[in-house]
Parts: C-alpha cells; structure tokens; sequence
C-alpha cells in the first residue's frame, strides 16, 4: 500500500551545470546533422547520430558515430560547441568558448550496428539498441509532472532568466536546485526544505547575500503558500561558489537523467537522452512513453499512469508494453495497455513518424527537463501534446 503523508526530494541542475554543458553540445550535433543534412541531399531518416562530450578546465573533447554528409566537418561541429558554450555564458579564466581546446574525434556509424537499424528488403527498420524506457505522468501540476522535480526546475529556469536578462547579472550559469515537498494525503502541500546552490561573479558575497538575490525567484517559482516561516533554506552552504562549470568539475554527456526525468518520482531505465538521434529508443521511446502516459492522465483514465516499453536492437517491435494506473484508474490496466498499441505505432519509424522527431530540436531539451514543458510550432516538445487523449477515453469507454 503506498503511503499518503511523507517528504519527496528532486533536485535539479542549470544549463551551466558541467554536465548540461555537455548534454547541450552533444544535443548541438544531433541538431547539425539534422538542420543540414536535408541542405546536402540527406533523407533525414538515414542520418545518425550518437555524440558525446567531456568537458574539463579549458577543454572539450567530442567523441562517437555519425552518418552523414561530408559537408559537416569537425572543424564546423567545433564551432558548434564553441557556439553553445557562448550562449551558456562561460567567459571565465579557467572556461572560456573563444579560448577552448575543442577536439573532435567523432567518426563513421559501426556497419554492425546500421545493419540491424536500417530498413533493408522486406526488413522495417529495427531499434538502435535493446533497453527500456519508461514515461509516467500524474496530476500534481498542469503539466501533469511530479511537483517536486516540476518546480526544481522551474526555479533554475527563472534565475537563469533574470541572469540573461541582466536583472540578476552577479549570478553565474552553474546552478543547482532541490526541492523538498511534504505530501498529505497523496498530494503536495509545501516546501520544507528549498536548497539552491549558484555560481556568483562577485567573490566578496556573502550566502545570505546569495539567499537575497535568489529568494523572490523561488518565491515565484513554488505555488502560493508552499513557503512559510518554517521552510528550512540552504542557499550557497559551502559559502563562495565562483569558479563554475567544467573547470571547476569535469562534466560528461548522460550524467542526470533523473534530472532530464522525473526527478526519481518514477522507474527510469538508465540511457542517457542527449546526443543521440531518435533511431535510439533510449530517447525516443522514452518520449513516446511520456506522451502515452500524459495522455492516458489528460484523458481522465487516472491520476496517475507509468508505461514501460522494452526493444531489442534490429527488432522493430517493441517486445513488451506495461501500464500501471497505481489505483487510481477508472479502466483496467490490460485494457488500456491494449488501447494503447492500438493507437500508435510503438515501432522505431512509427515513433519517429507520428512524433515527427526528425527535426532539430534538441538542443533546447539537454537543460530543465525533457518533460513537462509546453509542445512548440516547429515541433519541440512534440511527445508533451495531449492530442490522443479524446481517443483513449472513448476507447476504454
């Protein structure tokens, strides 16, 4: 029997983060191939892309497989990275996007690999890799997201704002947030601990100096209420915070994806989203299994729903579909499980397609969560439209 009162913590990092650092660039080149492919004669289902990134004091290095045209050379995919790095906002001594070192040792898709994936003959193509992936959506915010990891994110996101917008221009891009929320009753009520931990440019500051300069953003972040006189804060508690990002501590590609998720709030299957292209269904059908979920929730089957989805590499067909409603559904599970691979194609390609997730628009996931944020007019956030939620519900009807 799950429990009705306790304490949940999420946290969540900024796009400063040494890890977000190298999720945005490694998202970049998935974003290059397929912003330029298609320019070069390139059908962009035949594009492939699994990049990852180290980043450590004045150095970045790009590793992994490609496929496609010739046309997007190592030095352009440097300058990419130098790129992202600039609008991140490092112009620090120990990390700067003018000064440096990018190295590219990215290098042809293994033969082995593209033959299981590709659609060869009567063959459809297969999954880029086994593995599985799982989506969860529950009614503790709009967005239909856990309120923990939603609002961790959500402060990050407005200090960052403030940041670029010269409004808090002491602050940094490294950031980290957490969140404790005291559930009574099944739901969230307030905040009991609130932890924010912000690289600052001026050394001589203070954490309450910090706490002053962060606290309205957290403030409007956190529903009306949560805060209160005995919310317990831990603003910058090792005291200075200056020397930021990678040359303070080397970040890696796929380092947090609880971040990227839910916060720890539901099963995660372990890969990593960033960097690859959406042959992979560690990223795809983890997008898939989010807007299956969202929708089940949106179309009022329950208040919460967790789907898991299973592959194998080459296979086209996903080997399981697993839906738990956790007692608040008004269908039964193996109904709607049913509904569910009725009303998709949980196939590689039929993922791809009704998604329409060969396009570049990743980039903009790699920092504040891939989920819960709102669909966009090119596509981004395609797997967050509730557009298949007046079909279930007739369904299970």
């Amino acid at each position: 029997m799950s429990r009705n009162s306790y304490l949940f913590t999420s946290e969540s990092v900024s796009e400063g983060h040494p890890d977000k650092v190298c999720d945005r660039i490694s998202d970049e080149v998935v974003d290059a191939f397929f912003r330029l492919g298609p320019t070069y004669g390139w059908n962009p289902s035949h594009l492939r892309v699994a990049a990852e990134t180290l980043a450590t004091t004045n150095r970045v290095v790009i590793a992994g497989e490609t496929r496609g045209p010739a046309d997007i050379t190592h030095d352009l995919i440097a300058h990419i990275a130098r790129m992202a790095i600039k609008d991140i906002g490092y112009e620090q001594s120990g990390f700067h996007w003018e000064t440096a070192d990018i190295e590219v040792l990215l290098h042809s898709q293994s033969s082995d690999i593209a033959q299981g994936v590709d659609a060869e003959g009567n063959k459809d193509e297969g999954a880029g890799d086994q593995g599985i992936m799982f989506g969860y959506a529950c009614r503790e915010t709009p967005e239909l997201m856990p309120a923990p990891i939603y609002y961790a994110h959500r402060i990050l996101k407005l200090m960052s704002e403030a940041r670029r917008s010269g409004e808090a221009s002491v602050l940094g891009p490294d950031a980290k947030s957490q969140v404790t929320v005291r559930y009574e009753n099944g739901k969230p009520v307030e905040a009991t601990e609130i932890v924010v931990s912000t690289q600052h440019l001026d050394a001589s500051l203070s954490s309450s100096d910090i706490k002053a300069i962060v606290k309205p953003y957290v403030l409007k972040a956190l529903p009306e209420g949560w805060i209160s006189n005995s919310t317990i804060w831990h603003v910058n508690p090792t005291g200075k915070f200056v020397i930021g990002g990678p040359d303070g501590d080397c970040g890696l590609t796929g380092r947090k994806i609880i971040v990227d998720t839910y916060g720890g709030a539901a099963p995660h299957g372990g890969g990593a989203f960033s960097g690859k292209d959406p042959t992979k269904v560690d990223r795809s059908a983890a997008y898939a299994a989010r807007y299956l979920a969202k929708n089940v929730v949106a179309a009022g089957i329950a208040e919460r729903c967790t789907i898991q989805l299973s592959y194998a590499i080459g296979v086209s067909r996903p080997l399981s579909l697993y839906v738990d409603l956790h007692g608040t559904g008004n269908a039964s599970e193996s109904v709607v499980e049913k509904v569910l691979g009725d009303v998709m194609d949980l196939s590689p390609r039929g993922i791809r397609t009704h998604l329409q997730l060969n396009r570049p628009i990743y980039a903009r996931t790699s920092s504040y969560g891939h989920f819960g944020r709102a669909p966009e007019e090119d596509g981004g956030f395609a797997w967050e439209r509730t557009d298949l939620a007046d079909t279930l519900r007739r369904a299970v009807a």
